[in-house]
Parts: C-alpha cells; sequence; structure tokens
C-alpha cells in the first residue's frame, strides 16, 4: 500500500518539477535548468505547491485515468465508456497547464453519447505527443499480476489510442517503436537475456544526456514521443539505482519534456523504494496530493482482492 502511495506521490512531484510551470519544459538547455536549481537551495530548497509548482496535464490525466479504474464496472467496455467521458469532461480544466496538443485534440474527437463507438477516435498517421504514456502507469498498478497479462495489454493500448491514435499503437506501425527500443537496448548491453547491467558512457553528465535524449527523440526534443518519454525514465532508473536527487538530474532536469519523463520516472521510483529519501518539501503541498494517495489505497484494493475487471 505504502509503495501505491509513494508511486501515485511522486508520479505528481516528478511531473511538477519538470514541468515548474511550464518554464523548464520550454528550456532547451539542462545544464540551464540544473543552474537554475542550485540557485533555488536544489532540491531541498524548493516547496512544492500548487501556486509556484503545479502539476501539469499529465498528472491530471493520470488522476482521471486511475478513477476509472477504480470505479464501480463490470467489463472492459464499460471501463472505455468511463474513461471516455471522464476524457471529456476533463479537457476543458487542463487548458491552463499548456496541455500536450496531442492530448486535447484525442478528447475532442472522442464521443461520449456514442455507446458502441464512442473511444474509436481516427487514426492519425502523422500524430505524436506523450500524454497515452503519462496517463498509463496506473494501468500497470491496475494489472500488475502476470495472470492479468492481457488486460494489462489491452487496456494500456485502448487507453492509449482514445487520445493519442497515432502509429506507436500500432501493429503495422510497430517496427519503429520496436526498433527504437531494441537499438536502446543495445546501446546499454542489455539487449540478450543473461545482460543484466547496463553500461553508460563514462561522461554522462547534462550537457551529454541532453544530447542522447535528443538523438533518442524522432523529433529533437527529449520525451517528445510515446517510445522516448518513458525511454528516459527508465534509463534514469537504470542508471542512479535508488538516489532520488540522481533520479531528478536525470528525468526531470533536461532540455526536453521533463514533465512527462519525470512523471513516469518518479512514478516507477516510488513503486521500487518509497519515499524514505525524498525530501519532505517536495510533497507535503504538493497539489492533488490527497487525491492521488486516496486513488493509490483504491488501486492497490483492486489489483489485490480479486476483482475481475
Amino acid at each position: 500500500m505504502e509503495l501505491y502511495k509513494a508511486a501515485m506521490v511522486l508520479g505528481g512531484v516528478g511531473d511538477a518539477l519538470g514541468y515548474r510551470n511550464s518554464r523548464w519544459e520550454r528550456c532547451p538547455s539542462g545544464v540551464a535548468i540544473l543552474s537554475e536549481l542550485k540557485a533555488l537551495g536544489g532540491l531541498e530548497g524548493i516547496t512544492v505547491s500548487a501556486d509556484e509548482w503545479p502539476v501539469s496535464d499529465n498528472t491530471v490525466m493520470h488522476i482521471v485515468t486511475a478513477e476509472t479504474l477504480v470505479s464501480d464496472i463490470w467489463s472492459l467496455t464499460d471501463l472505455y465508456r468511463e474513461m471516455v467521458k471522464a476524457y471529456v469532461e476533463i479537457v476543458e480544466q487542463i487548458h491552463k497547464r499548456q496541455p500536450d496538443p496531442a492530448t486535447i485534440e484525442g478528447c475532442s474527437q472522442l464521443k461520449p453519447d456514442n455507446y458502441l463507438l464512442g473511444w474509436h477516435t481516427p487514426f492519425n498517421k502523422k500524430g505524436s505527443g506523450f500524454g497515452a504514456a503519462t496517463k498509463a502507469m496506473c494501468v500497470g498498478m491496475r494489472y500488475w499480476q502476470p495472470e492479468k497479462l492481457d488486460n494489462l495489454v489491452e487496456v494500456s493500448i485502448e487507453c492509449g489510442r482514445m487520445t493519442h491514435n497515432h502509429p506507436t499503437e500500432y501493429q503495422e506501425s510497430w517496427f519503429y517503436f520496436e526498433t527504437k527500443w531494441q537499438s536502446y537496448l543495445e546501446e546499454r548491453g542489455i539487449a540478450q537475456e543473461g545482460q543484466n547491467t547496463p553500461k553508460f558512457p563514462k561522461i554522462y553528465n547534462a550537457e551529454e544526456r541532453d544530447q542522447v535524449y535528443r538523438e533518442w527523440s524522432s523529433e529533437g526534443v527529449g520525451g517528445r514521443r510515446g517510445h522516448d518519454a518513458p525511454m528516459i525514465a527508465y534509463d534514469a532508473l537504470l542508471s542512479v539505482d535508488n538516489n532520488w536527487t540522481e533520479l531528478c538530474n536525470h528525468a526531470m532536469f533536461h532540455g526536453g519534456l521533463g514533465g512527462a519523463t519525470g512523471s513516469i520516472a518518479g512514478c516507477l521510483y516510488g513503486l521500487l523504494f518509497g519515499m524514505a529519501d525524498v525530501p519532505k518539501g517536495l510533497y507535503l503541498n504538493l497539489e492533488f496530493r490527497e487525491k492521488l494517495e486516496e486513488l493509490a489505497a483504491k488501486l492497490h484494493k483492486a489489483a489485490n482482492e480479486g476483482e475481475a475487471v
């Protein structure tokens, strides 16, 4: 239970830190961001609150997705209908948070009054965005058991393409996503079974990471797509182990979409390590903290008490 709470809350913290009220997500230099952070007194000198460090639309969409996953539903089809309603209702509330344009476009095409096809949005072969990835962590928390793998895969796909119906969600375009990840695993030396020790460059400072993240992206902005946002988060976890400060340096404070990569990395860190090493000022006054903790408890109950859907 406590790890679930840590995951949901630190996902919000990672988002708020990387986003910094849209200021740092617009900065192309991790070096510059870390310099500003130092001037603020580092992570220990920050008090995250809704006024100066609000969460972005990433956390808002993660919240409403989690709410549907713990709602009173009887089938996955019912779940998808609830998601459609939730996304349509929330879209007007996230405009002030500088949302991912793909999220706004996708939500505008949902049809809550269409009982059969409400979540079937048009395929956009030129579509982009990271929003499908940043709202999906709770899906993994809901369906974590091996016997629920089919549900995990199906719900992740359907939830994702409701708002981001673009090539990385489709089998005929899967080679792109698969190739990117295969290349990353080979770069880290963990592509083959039994290769469990990742290899990192001797020099992997903020400037080097910015360059690497840009190379992983297909748009020259680290974390801009559904393949590289989780890739940066995963890379950060592999490279820093349980060091929260270094996780932030790698996943939240870089010249790309730090809110997107930070939300994923923060959530995964929480599941693995909890909150013991995280400064309290980063989460005690976090926007929506109580809601995130409440949803964490409900997700834990739904995932572990044998409920079928």
